[in-house]
């Protein structure tokens, strides 16, 4: 109990300011799971559900009595959704590299013109429906921006399970309009870290991209080797 209490109270002075030190902890193994999904590692799954489950005492701020007060409802609600996504995506790539027998979980896949086009309606959408909902609440303003992290990252963890390489943009997009929202809030630790996130992503885009690319190439060459070898027992 001790312990949890001081987890919960401890901070971390920065010049005239603080730092929570479970913000600075969950961001951390935020880090750690992206990273671990960069390589396509099962364990970036519960690493991340760790990094929630500390981000949302956080961004609970009013209910939890935090060094900063400001309440971001869709940031909070966020991390109920990555946790319910990622047992998903947790299952779906333990399923995959058993299939697989490999070390990696998922071979990187483009998800398609529709499918593209799909999730950027849903992200506009989403917003669009979200922002009414976060704004009575008491979301902290702009609350637009609060949903659109909140819908965006839903469907970068979503396109993550399926190992869909356009997760990593949809991230790039969160990034882009989080950053700013979480300085304007006070939140400095995750503002920082998803500053950083946004240059880790496009890295990892290209590292998917590349994949994505190898598995295309080892495909076609597997296609080939069996028009050229027919197995016998196959009946033409």
């Amino acid at each position: 109990m001790d312990l949890l209490r001081w987890l919960f109270d401890a901070q971390i002075p920065v010049g005239g300011s603080v730092l929570i030190l479970r913000e600075v902890l969950g961001n951390i193994f935020g880090l750690a799971s992206a990273f671990g999904g960069m390589r396509r590692k099962v364990w970036a799954w519960p690493v991340g559900i760790l990094g929630n489950l500390l981000l949302l005492t956080v961004f609970l701020g009013n209910v939890f009595g935090s060094a900063t007060p400001a309440t971001l409802w869709g940031q909070a609600g966020r991390q109920v959704m990555f946790i319910a996504v990622a047992a998903y995506g947790w299952r779906r790539w333990q399923q995959g590299r058993t299939a697989g027998g490999g070390s990696t979980a998922v071979v990187p896949q483009w998800a398609g013109n529709r499918t593209r086009l799909l999730l950027a309606g849903a992200m506009v959408a989403g917003t669009m429906a979200l922002t009414p909902l976060f704004g009575a609440l008491g979301s902290y303003p702009p609350v637009w921006a609060d949903a659109w992290t909140f819908v965006g990252s839903l469907l970068a963890t979503y396109g993550m399970a399926r190992g869909w390489t356009e997760f990593w943009l949809t991230w790039v997009a969160v990034d882009i309009v989080g950053v700013p929202l979480l300085f304007s809030a006070g939140y400095y630790a995750s503002a920082f870290m998803y500053l950083f996130y946004g240059f880790f992503t496009l890295a990892g885009f290209f590292v998917w991209w590349n994949a994505s690319r190898r598995a295309a190439q080892a495909a076609g060459r597997h296609a080939a080797v069996e028009t050229a070898f027919p197995d016998p027992r196959v009946k033409l």
